[in-house]
């Protein structure tokens, strides 16, 4: 962990970014005010993402970053399992994996990072799988097929959407808690 034993936590968006009142941007701020270490980069065309120019700018962040905790938010799980998969990234102590979409999802604008299969390893020494019964990139038995081929845990949130603002995350105290090492469930 950083100094002090506050983690250095990397949050990386999806799809579009994750501006204000989205629980990424939330979580920035709580982590600034509290003095920790945080990196919540805006990914080149958040719009029209591109899997390979993406991947390079994570890679440059992992690196010059050296995050602890990494947050990824959506199509910022496709992203890491690319990543993982291409065996070059240092792990991290804590990944939380939340509202990846599907794994052969089909929008054209994302073509370049579908398909896409579970890692072998998630570059992580703990990894958490958070997931909503009402996720519209994601069906619950495509959650659990992929929780069981992680081998990880999963937390799963009751109609909360793709778990951001409009799924009512914007303010989100237990992940706050989670990324800070205060809450292990």
């Amino acid at each position: 962990m950083a100094e002090y034993g506050a983690p250095k936590v990397l949050l990386l968006h999806g799809w579009g970014g994750s501006d204000f009142p989205h629980w990424q941007s939330w979580l920035a701020a709580e982590l600034a005010k509290s003095y920790g270490t945080v990196a919540f980069p805006l990914l080149a065309h958040p719009h029209f993402p591109s899997k390979n120019r993406w991947m390079q700018q994570v890679r440059a962040l992992l690196e010059d970053f050296r995050p602890d905790v990494v947050a990824c938010h959506s199509l910022a799980n496709t992203l890491w399992f690319h990543l993982c998969d291409e065996g070059t990234i240092a792990p991290v102590k804590k990944l939380f994996l939340v509202a990846p979409p599907r794994l052969t999802c089909d929008i054209d604008t994302l073509k370049t990072f579908f398909p896409v299969s579970p890692p072998k390893t998630l570059c992580a020494d703990e990894a958490m799988l958070i997931t909503s019964t009402d996720d519209p990139y994601m069906t619950q038995d495509e959650a659990r097929a992929l929780q069981q081929a992680l081998g990880i845990p999963m937390k799963v949130l009751e109609n909360a959407g793709h778990i951001n603002a409009e799924g009512g995350y914007g303010a989100w105290p237990w992940m706050f808690e989670a990324v800070q090492g205060e809450n292990n469930a």
